[in-house]
């Protein structure tokens, strides 16, 4: 059996074209390489060719795409036969929607609130403007209504199988409400000239029987469907009267006819552009085709979670990661039942479900803690390591450099500030204009504060939200906690700092209807609008966070690339060793069995691209000749009309860097290509000179001649020359930074997670090329041949990434060999000292006697004469105060770094306490 806590995961992408089989075909390389658990992207039916699984439509369902239950059956056999757990990437919070393929969608189109899964969604059903009757706006036509239904884009089909009616625009099924089938199908009849027919007899007697808006009602229906696909020769004469609705040019009186239909029903179509400002469903972020679940809803959950139940109750699912929970209304409420829920699948015996959270943590924020779970996926501790290895003293004149280029400060939090109104005023204005509605609503319902105009509070949100430092508060329907409570009134008070209206009572207003305090009282505010209003705020910031930081700011800030990173702040100084240890043990005693990751499916680049950048703190002058020099080479690339420049300086600057971190070891003929794509999503993610909803086209036809004009050695080689050797000694610290980097992964508090492939050197740009195919037939090759490493030739040859593979297997075994010491063992600092002691980090893992001692190195830039050659031990003067261990093939209380690091700038040994006197062992808080 494996391990309740996992030793090491390994997250793979399962997609159509590397499915369950696939999967089982690597268990066996994943055993070698010291994986106890694998870690798998969602894998319950989703959209059809989706590559990420995100876009679930069916949560009782295994992938079909994937292989089905019998070829998930083979991958559980086969990871039962290993002693490997299977972890699931598990989506809670939405479903992919429109399309055809969504089952409790379509039923909600056909049946609006009446529908059992109208609950399952988020819908305000009476927020479209407009309207006499309640919907749901469907932001699918890619031109306007009017010309999509004009030109007979949309159009009325009936499904002979089922006898029902649907709009269908494209490849998106609109059910028609049954309801409406009487009028349609007299309509038909008439239109076919068959009232005397014995089919259109049959019809019409069949729409008079369920003649009316109240029938046939949901118990009806079945039966009327059947009825009409039983008349016989029903089908052709409806095909042929369906001319009544067959709009198009110059059909005047079938487009009013479709468009009366259209009207008629539960939702209403609109233009793809409606949705930054109209639409009445909670998204995931902005995605249209991603609507989020009310798990609150006890149906739903158990809905939802059925599947997930009979894998855990049959053994073969050992784990979950759950997917954006900051999208969920009570995420406390969510885990209080999936423990009650897995530990019914599991019988009473077993140990408690291993459980991960995607959960991004502002700057010092604290993780809150949830039923069961065991801390998060790992973001935080990404950023902490690459804060760890970069050289604070190259911080500053990277500041410098980027306000050269950029002409504006280095400070950040303006940035993100114009990030976040740019969200608030395009991509989220919806879901930012129905809380500010209710919130007038609010308060137009009581005499005390009727008078606060819906202008005014619309703009006081505004400054709250602007303000709000983090991601949400975590309030539950009995209110506010003490750290939910005083991160409201701050962020009140910064918002009201910078408010020049009048304060009248507005922003205590605010203040308790945020922390539901509207509610205490003889003569309070309504209840439902209030508590409503508050726990939907928690699901808005969230969104708002992400979109203005990581795909907005990150795409704005460029000092270091390395640093904008999810969970990260691009202006971040670097982490001093006393710092890092703190945080450490501190860990190691608060959440020690959360993922620790370097590289994910939403990093914006590489864990090994980033690694090489962040020797550019360690050159920052050379940084700066280089950049100065390829802008002169480039600028008679540059595209120029009038007033536009492509690309911006800004952009300029940040694609120079990314070209650095993902510049090729060997030939890639889809370099150019890759670096076309992450441009074009950079640009638009930036929101500055174009954007996702109205793009500049011009603009971005400048960039891509700048970037093709730029990688042509016909036009460029004397800029890649100079890129090509600058990429030579950024590689060799990257590699370096990257090993430390790897065991600063394995060996700190935390369950390592390893992205699939990372085995070897990773230089990806942001997803979708981090989701590429993986070559495992060649890592399965390599690690068969590392039986006995050899150093010196793995150094010789480190550009093919053996050396990290090598490197990473041995670290495993460690992991596996002392699992106690890993899985429940205590941190330890461990002093430098010497000329070299800030070029290290040195710690101890123990637990009783057992303990490992670990040593990585770091800035690397002067040790290795700025990456022109591989520093051998001898290069680093310092030692590591060992006193109280006895160490493996070691002496005394002090051991030189020159020893450590005879083969690699890296080391662990095993190690024995020779004393166990020490301070007490604190206890540590349990989180399941």
């Amino acid at each position: 059996m494996p391990p309740a806590i996992p030793t090491a995961t390994y997250r793979i992408q399962l997609t159509a074209a590397f499915g369950f089989d696939d999967a089982a075909a690597i268990v066996p390389y994943l055993k070698a390489l010291g994986i106890s658990h694998l870690y798998a992207s969602p894998f319950t039916k989703a959209r059809r060719g989706s590559t990420h699984g995100y876009d679930i439509v069916d949560h009782t369902t295994l992938n079909p795409e994937l292989g089905g239950e019998e070829a998930f059956a083979r991958l559980s056999a086969a990871l039962k036969s290993h002693d490997i757990g299977l972890i699931l990437d598990f989506v809670p919070n939405h479903v992919g929607v429109h399309f055809a393929d969504n089952p409790w969608w379509l039923d909600v189109l056909e049946w609006g609130p009446a529908s059992p899964h109208a609950a399952s969604f988020d819908i305000d059903w009476e927020m479209l403007p407009f309207r006499n009757r309640g919907g749901v706006l469907l932001p699918i036509i890619g031109t306007s209504y009017g010309k999509a239904l004009e030109s007979g884009e949309i159009g009325l089909r009936y499904d002979a199988g089922d006898g029902s009616f649907s709009a269908w625009y494209f490849e998106h099924r609109l059910p028609i409400a049954p309801q409406r089938y009487s009028e349609i199908l007299r309509t038909i009849v008439r239109e076919a000239d068959a009232t005397d027919h014995p089919a259109g007899k049959a019809i019409l007697a069949l729409a008079a029987r369920y003649r009316g808006l109240r029938h046939p009602d949901r118990k009806e229906a079945p039966d009327f469907k059947a009825a009409l696909k039983a008349v016989p020769g029903s089908a052709d004469l409806i095909d042929k009267g369906l001319a009544a609705y067959r709009a198009g040019e110059g059909r005047n009186t079938q487009i009013q006819a479709l468009h009366n239909l259209l009207e008629r029903q539960h939702y209403k179509l609109g233009h793809w552009q409606l949705a930054a400002s109209e639409i009445n469903y909670r998204r995931f972020f902005d995605v249209n085709t991603l609507a989020g679940l009310r798990v609150e809803d006890a149906g739903t959950f158990e809905g939802i979670h059925t599947l997930v139940k009979r894998l855990i109750a049959n053994g073969q699912l050992q784990g979950l990661r759950l997917d954006h929970i900051d999208g969920l209304r009570d995420p406390a409420q969510y885990f209080q039942r999936l423990r009650r829920l897995t530990r019914e699948a599991q019988g009473p015996a077993a140990p408690p479900l291993y459980m991960v959270i995607e959960k991004i943590l502002g700057d010092g924020e604290p993780l809150r803690r949830f039923a069961g779970v065991h801390g998060t996926t790992g973001y935080e501790w990404l950023n902490v390591i690459t804060q760890a290895l970069v050289d604070g003293a190259g911080l500053q004149p990277l500041d410098e450099v980027w306000r050269q280029v950029s002409n504006t400060s280095p400070d950040f939090p303006p940035v993100l500030m114009r990030a976040k109104r740019r969200v608030l005023e395009t991509l989220l204005l919806s879901e930012f204009t129905v809380l500010t509605r209710l919130l007038a609503r609010i308060a137009s319902g009581h005499y005390s504060t009727r008078d606060f105009s819906a202008d005014n509070l619309r703009q006081v949100f505004e400054l709250y939200v602007l303000h709000f430092p983090v991601y949400r508060t975590y309030i539950s329907g009995s209110g506010p906690n003490g750290p939910d409570r005083e991160l409201i009134a701050q962020t009140i008070e910064k918002a009201r700092a910078d408010w020049f209206g009048a304060d009248d009572g507005i922003f205590d207003f605010l203040q308790d209807a945020l922390t539901m305090d509207l509610l205490k009282g003889r003569a309070a505010h309504s209840k439902p609008r209030v508590r409503r209003f508050a726990l939907k705020v928690q699901q808005f910031t969230g969104p708002t966070m992400a979109k203005s930081l990581e795909d907005t700011a990150f795409y704005r800030y460029h000092r270091l690339l390395a640093l904008n990173e999810v969970g990260g702040e691009p202006a971040a100084h670097a982490l001093a060793p006393d710092a890092f240890h703190q945080l450490m043990t501190q860990r190691a005693q608060d959440w020690p069995h959360g993922m620790t990751a370097t590289m994910t499916h939403d990093a914006k680049r590489g864990e090994d691209a980033r690694t090489r950048l962040l020797a550019l703190a360690e050159m920052p002058g050379e940084w700066a000749s280089l950049v100065a020099k390829w802008k002169l080479l480039n600028a008679a690339h540059l595209v120029t009309d009038g007033a536009m420049r492509a690309p911006s300086a800004t952009f300029e600057y940040m694609l120079y860097q990314g070209l650095l971190g993902a510049w090729p070891l060997e030939p890639d003929a889809d370099f150019t290509d890759r670096i076309q794509g992450y441009a074009l999503k950079a640009a638009r993610e930036g929101k500055e000179e174009t954007n996702w909803i109205n793009p500049n086209l011009a603009y971005e036809e400048g960039i891509r001649i700048f970037v093709d004009r730029i990688l042509d050695p016909a036009q460029s080689g004397a800029f890649l020359d100079s890129l090509q050797r600058a990429s030579e000694r950024v590689s060799v610290i990257g590699a370096l930074n990257s090993l430390s980097q790897v065991t600063l992964k394995t060996m700190m508090p935390g369950v390592p997670d390893l992205y699939q492939g990372t085995e070897f050197w990773d230089f990806s740009l942001v997803d979708p090329d981090n989701r590429r195919p993986v070559d495992f037939a060649a890592r399965e090759k390599a690690l068969a041949a590392l039986a006995e490493p050899d150093w010196d030739a793995l150094l010789r040859n480190w550009s093919d990434g053996r050396v990290k593979l090598a490197w990473t297997r041995q670290l495993l075994a460690i992991r596996n060999e002392l699992r106690s010491v890993f899985t429940d063992g205590d941190y330890r600092p461990l002093a430098i000292s010497g000329p070299h002691r800030d070029h290290a980090i040195a710690f101890a893992r123990t637990r009783g006697a057992q303990a490992v001692i670990v040593v990585v190195g770091k800035n690397f830039a002067p040790l290795s004469d700025n990456g022109r050659r591989w520093p051998r031990g001898d290069a680093f003067d310092a030692t590591v105060d060992v006193s109280g261990f006895t160490v493996e093939g070691t002496t005394g209380s002090d051991v030189k770094l020159s020893e450590l690091f005879r083969n690699l700038p890296v080391a662990v040994r095993q190690a024995r306490l020779s004393n166990l006197a020490g301070p007490a062992r604190p206890r540590r808080k349990t989180s399941a």
